[in-house]
């Protein structure tokens, strides 16, 4: 059994694209389609047999969801909240650079 390096409210990074983002769901592995698997470039393609996060993730674009191999993370050092519109809606607030998941959000 894996066990999530990040948890649910934690501030992350990417480990190769520069977008960070506040982690709201985990799969204890890969269960996302096989087409969008493929579609990373093999050089950089994330192994399937780890945690993988749904964030709400920005950049210098805008804000979306984004689905991250445990790998390809790294902790947020900014101290920074995430500027993405459904933290507000997810989280009960931002304290110690951790998001606090609201009660009815919980699993």
């Amino acid at each position: 059994m894996l066990h999530a390096k990040f948890q649910i409210g934690q501030v992350v990074r990417h480990r190769h694209f520069s977008f960070r983002g506040v982690i709201f769901d985990v799969d204890p592995q890969f269960a996302n389609t096989e087409e969008w698997w493929q579609s990373i470039p093999e050089e950089i393609r994330p192994r399937k047999d780890q945690p993988y996060y749904h964030l709400l993730a920005e950049n210098d674009q805008g804000s979306y969801v984004a689905y991250v191999s445990e790998q390809n993370l790294l902790p947020d050092t900014t101290g920074e909240p995430v500027s993405h519109p459904q933290t507000q809606v997810m989280f009960a607030g931002f304290e110690g650079g951790q998001y606090r998941l609201r009660p009815h959000h919980t699993h």
